[in-house]
């Protein structure tokens, strides 16, 4: 990361110590890499990977299960 540092002068008002601040923000390119990594989402772990695929079979196999038996398969729950 890049860290803008701007110091205030002794003639210098706010107005144009937070212009000049707010330029050196954007000439440094802060603002964009930050939007960009936003929404990103890191990649899942072997063990989490795992464990979901575990849980995804054990499903498959107590509704498979259940349609043996002729049982009603329950309804998955709907997002919005």
């Amino acid at each position: 990361m890049i860290n803008v540092e701007v110091a205030k002068g002794p003639n210098e008002n706010s107005l144009s110590l937070l212009r000049r601040f707010t330029k050196r923000v954007q000439g440094a390119g802060i603002l964009p890499r930050l939007r960009s990594i936003r929404y990103s989402e890191r990649l899942k772990s072997e063990n989490v990977k795992r464990s979901k695929t575990l849980k995804k079979i054990a499903k498959r196999e107590v509704i498979q299960d259940m349609l043996r038996m002729g049982k009603p398969i329950p309804e998955r729950k709907r997002r919005r």
